[in-house]
């Protein structure tokens, strides 16, 4: 992210009073990591945050910290709506396109609320108000990290927020075995 970005960031995060965090459809370890950093940082910061997943994701990725506080789009849209709609500021996270959040893409098209992408898949759509994409990172747990430390926040990480960028950056870079892992990537986890 350049300063013109960043600064974007903290005006936008200073209007907010309630923020979204959405994942892709079927989410994986990377988009449920990310968007659980992302909103326990958040609310460290006292903000009101939900996280909205487009559809239920895997049990296996049940036990993260604050899985049980996501909603599900697909399961209970009379109660989904309204949160999205009263929303000042969207997070999506671990996606470069609005269709991949399937059915929930007709929604978030009629919101005005900004969108914030963070993203390293290629070809972002151009739908965010400012976007953080960067096909060079393994995950979008690690743009989190640097998220963070754009933010200058990286000493509100603890075990929780900590617990949820680990569990993204295993997943994706099959633990540690596939090509974008770098000395970087041991750095972020070891911090």
């Amino acid at each position: 992210m350049n300063e013109k970005e960043i600064t974007e960031v903290k005006l936008l995060l200073q209007q907010a009073k309630k923020i979204v965090i959405l994942p892709h459809r079927n989410p994986d370890g990377d988009a449920m990591g990310s968007t659980l950093a992302l909103y326990h940082f958040l609310q460290k910061k006292n903000y009101d945050v939900t996280v909205i997943a487009p559809n239920e994701f895997p049990d296996f990725l049940a036990w993260l910290p604050g899985s049980a506080n996501v909603l599900i789009y697909e399961k209970n849209k009379e109660t989904v709506l309204p949160v999205l709609q009263a929303a000042n500021l969207i997070f999506t996270l671990d996606f470069n396109a609005l269709h991949r959040v399937g059915e929930m893409e007709k929604d978030l098209l009629k919101l005005t609320a900004p969108f914030i992408m963070i993203d390293h898949h290629q070809a972002p759509d151009s739908y965010a108000k400012v976007t953080f994409s960067n096909v060079e990172y393994g995950s979008t747990c690690e743009m989190i990290y640097d998220f963070l430390n754009f933010l200058g926040a990286t000493d509100s990480i603890d075990t929780t927020i900590a617990t949820c960028i680990y569990t993204g950056i295993t997943t994706d870079s099959g633990s540690f075995r596939f090509p974008k892992t770098t000395s970087k990537t041991h750095r972020i986890i070891k911090s």
